[in-house]
């Protein structure tokens, strides 16, 4: 009886050291949407009067969760009856990330459109029903989530495929948890940061506190613009490594390099492609 109960907390005991290795390198594949991830929810979640910041990152939060709701049990169904459309989607999500992170990169250092564009924006928010703005801002982040979701959980289970059923249930749902908990979680203290320089700035007569609000207040729009940096740069890497590892043509050619390098390359090479299609379909539709 006790060597059963020693023989079961054993197993147990070497399944969860599984799932926390699988678990870290399964991190490390999904940094770069997590962080795409949390730059675009500190974009959507800001802007609002500070006691709207809160409900709707909550609203988002509760996005999030659904999305994970519906999305974890049909990869999983896939996974286990259908295992062989789980590359062909990790593919996709690799055109997707690098698509949108050589979009990212043009509308940083080419599109001289831009700048006149979030003006525009910010004109028409001004105008706009307060209510109505944060409802779409709250569906197109939802939405945008529910996408990165898909990327998130795919990535994972490419790093436990050849685990077992039970490992990849474990692995890629803590990921799918922990992304949601860790990124607006994030989120919450970057959108009270500035309400908080503004509080030691009014509320305190001690210089070195009010630096430090003048700080924080002046730090959040470089902290999400940097997000948004790194969060292109890594859906470049992690786009590119999808191509290297999961198509057997492109690894040749990238075999002997370094894998940063080798994927920051293929990344960039496929995503300006597919921009380069998108900018000439966009322009033949809209001439």
């Amino acid at each position: 009886m006790t060597s059963g109960i020693i023989a079961i907390l054993d197993d147990i005991a070497v399944l969860m050291d599984d799932v926390v290795i699988l678990s870290k390198a399964a991190t490390k594949k999904t940094i770069g949407i997590l962080a795409d991830d949390l730059a675009i929810n500190a974009d959507k979640a800001s802007g609002f009067m500070s006691s709207r910041e809160l409900p709707v990152l909550w609203k988002l939060t509760k996005g999030s969760f659904v999305n994970k709701v519906i999305i974890l049990p049909a990869i999983f169904l896939l996974s286990a009856y259908l295992p062989i459309v789980i590359i062909p989607i990790l593919i996709c999500g690799g055109v997707y990330l690098s698509f949108e992170g050589a979009l990212n990169a043009y509308k940083l250092f080419f599109n001289k459109k831009n700048k006149t564009n979030k003006t525009n924006d910010i004109k028409q928010n001004e105008i706009e029903d307060p209510a109505i703005l944060e409802s779409k801002k709250i569906k197109s982040a939802i939405l945008i989530d529910f996408i990165l979701s898909i990327e998130i959980i795919i990535i994972t289970l490419g790093t436990v495929l050849d685990q077992s059923i039970s490992i990849q249930i474990i692995v890629v749902s803590i990921i799918a948890l922990l992304s949601t908990i860790g990124v607006y979680g994030f989120v919450a203290l970057l959108v009270r940061m500035d309400d908080a320089g503004y509080n030691l700035i009014s509320a305190s007569e001690n210089r070195l506190l009010k630096k430090t609000g003048f700080f924080m207040v002046r730090a959040l729009p470089v902290i999400i613009r940097t997000l948004k940096i790194v969060g292109t740069l890594a859906m470049i890497l992690v786009g590119g490594g999808i191509f290297v590892h999961n198509i057997d043509l492109v690894h040749e050619l990238v075999h002997g390099w370094p894998i940063y390098p080798a994927d920051f390359v293929i990344g960039l090479t496929f995503g300006s492609v597919f921009l380069l299609v998108y900018l000439l379909l966009k322009k033949l539709f809209t001439s």
